[in-house]
């Protein structure tokens, strides 16, 4: 399971209202090795899912993670923060043993 927050899905609607080129039909998350800590988080636009993904739901928005990914990520809260500097997804991973100071990469 994951949890998306209110901030995320407005910015995830948003992407997908404002960024998308229309063949997209949601977002996929999911991890790739590398990254200063490991493991980095990945999202770009998909068309649909494929076989062996779960599906999540930020309100009309899909969210696809693949089932190797969701191990890494089952738990997380995916957050959209801004500030005075900057702007950007936030993940809070309970699996992560450490994380580099931006964010972006993990280790579990």
């Amino acid at each position: 399971m994951i949890q998306i927050t209110e901030k995320a899905t407005e910015e995830f609607k948003r992407i997908m209202r404002e960024e998308n080129d229309g063949d997209a039909h949601g977002i996929r998350i999911g991890i790739k090795g590398g990254g200063c800590s490991g493991f980095s988080y990945v999202m770009q636009f998909e068309k649909e899912a494929r076989e062996f993904d779960r599906v999540f739901q930020a309100d009309d928005v899909p969210i696809f993670i693949d089932a190797k990914s969701l191990v890494y990520l089952s738990g997380i809260e995916i957050d959209y923060e801004t500030d005075l500097l900057n702007r950007g997804f936030k993940f809070n991973n309970p699996n992560a043993v450490k994380s580099c100071g931006c964010g972006t990469s993990f280790a579990v």
